[in-house]
């Protein structure tokens, strides 16, 4: 079942580098396929995963704006941290 939470993981991935914009446009397309959606959330579910879904369309994209947006709607905040590089 996709839940809130297990977008805002793979969300969280791609920001921190763990998966590529490909692998993130895939697994939401994928999923949106399944459309086994919380049904508390399934509005808010689909929506994110449309959205994602279509990043890796030139005109549409994925800014960090686009990202803080979809984590709000899902009930989550960012935080940024900054390590000294090596």
């Amino acid at each position: 079942m996709i839940t809130r939470q297990s977008i805002a993981n793979q969300l969280l991935n791609y920001l921190n580098h763990r998966i590529s914009l490909a692998e993130l446009v895939d697994w939401a397309e994928n999923l949106i396929m399944e459309g086994d959606a919380d049904e508390a959330y399934a509005k808010i579910i689909m929506q994110s995963l449309g959205r994602i879904a279509a990043a890796d369309v030139k005109e549409f994209g994925l800014l960090w704006e686009d990202c803080e947006s979809i984590m709000q709607a899902l009930g989550f905040t960012i935080k940024v941290d900054a390590d000294k590089a090596a």
